[in-house]
């Protein structure tokens, strides 16, 4: 079923955070010194950080704005979403190539982004585990990678369920999602401690600031710099941190559409 709906409508290469995800995506693809990442898992501890909406805007610009062939494909076999962002069909994807043998080229949807294509999470399968841990993904995967410049793969959280701890040793690379202000140390820790096997393979954690809580010097709002095309030059002003924050602190619901620190190591979390 589909909607009228598509987060493409919302891609807007000037706003301040597609910045941050236009590097984002070079230091994905710079960061490996031994071989080029193709297959990137995006993954977090619990539900609700965004992960689903970041991997949809990192493809995007990966495909508009970084040039880069680009395949998003939705391993959220459980509480699938981005043929929700795209307003397309969720049926004859990822299940259904795994499960059924269906042509992984069948599977692909193309959207009005020339270098971007979907394959989406498929018809509804009983036990997701038992379909990641089968060699037919890393099968279906390694023979996409042939097609496209990098792979994104939105996965289910890890602490809920055990689906990205299969995947992840089928991935070249692991993105690991955190809500500023809302998830724990504790919770971010413990869902590390679960990728521990595959720990080598995560290149850093994207801060994903929804709620506008880190401190105003992260915001691009209080930088200034931005394209001022028609408007006449004038007298700078001064911002006043303090009373701002205040201005913030009282009403909260001021949020900031994605990851505002991006790529963060997690040695130290």
């Amino acid at each position: 079923m589909q909607n009228n709906f598509s987060i493409i409508s919302s891609f807007d290469s000037d706003a301040p955070f597609f910045t941050e995800f236009r590097r984002l995506i070079l230091k994905i693809k710079n960061c490996s010194i031994d071989s080029e990442i193709k297959t990137l898992m995006v993954t977090s501890a619990i539900l609700s950080e965004g992960k689903s909406t970041i991997s949809a805007l990192m493809s995007l610009t990966a495909a508009k704005e970084n040039g880069l062939k680009t395949l998003l494909l939705d391993a959220d076999l459980r509480k699938p979403s981005i043929h929700k962002l795209f307003g397309i069909s969720r049926e004859k994807g990822l299940s259904d190539v795994l499960t059924e043998g269906f042509d992984p080229k069948d599977a692909v949807k193309k959207t009005e982004i020339d270098k971007l294509d979907i394959i989406t999470s498929g018809s509804y399968v009983k036990n997701p585990a038992n379909v990641f841990d089968a060699e037919a993904i890393s099968f279906m995967l390694d023979g996409m990678k042939f097609y496209y410049d990098i792979i994104i793969i939105d996965t289910p959280p890890v602490l809920p369920v055990s689906d990205p701890l299969l995947l992840s040793s089928k991935v070249d690379a692991i993105a690991y999602v955190i809500k500023a202000g809302s998830t724990s140390r504790d919770v971010v820790s413990r869902g590390l401690d679960i990728l521990s096997t595959s720990k080598h393979k995560i290149i850093g954690t994207i801060l994903n600031n929804s709620n506008s809580s880190l401190p105003y010097f992260y915001d691009y709002r209080y930088i200034g710099y931005h394209y001022e095309s028609d408007k006449p030059l004038s007298k700078p002003s001064i911002i006043n941190p303090e009373k701002k924050m205040r201005k913030k602190n009282k009403n909260n619901s001021d949020s900031q559409p994605a990851a505002q620190s991006i790529m963060k190591r997690t040695d130290n979390i």
